[in-house]
Formats: C-alpha cells, sequence, structure tokens
C-alpha cells in the first residue's frame, strides 16, 4: 500500500488536474490534422484515375462504340 505522503501528492495532482480541465494547451491535444496519404501518393492516385477515366471515353468516342 502506499505510503500518506504518496497519496497525498497524488491527491494534489489530481485536483489540480481537476481545476484545469478544459484549459489544456494546444500542445497536449492530440493533431487532427495529419493526413492519412501524402499529397504527392493522392495527386499520383487522381492522375491515374482521372487519366484513365478520360483515356476511355476518348477510345469510345474515336471507336463509335455504344456503350
Amino acid at each position: 500500500m502506499p505510503s500518506a505522503q504518496t497519496m497525498k501528492l497524488r491527491s494534489q495532482n489530481y485536483q489540480e488536474n481537476v481545476l484545469k480541465q478544459g484549459k489544456v494547451p494546444k500542445s497536449l491535444l492530440k493533431k487532427e490534422e495529419k493526413l492519412p496519404v501524402g499529397p504527392v501518393l493522392l495527386g499520383v492516385f487522381l492522375f491515374v484515375v482521372v487519366g484513365s477515366a478520360l483515356f476511355q471515353i476518348l477510345n469510345v468516342a474515336s471507336s463509335g462504340q455504344e456503350v
């Protein structure tokens, strides 16, 4: 079992934290602005998807096939 002094210190720290509730500095908050995918990878993905869609549209239009 912890000593009385340890319990007193823990209790003081808890009380201080309770009084600071809602006043946490921004550096302690989690950063949610981080993107899961980098901008370069996102650009390459969009280039491939949009490029392939345009290529398919042009291919169908030039061959005269109906979809």
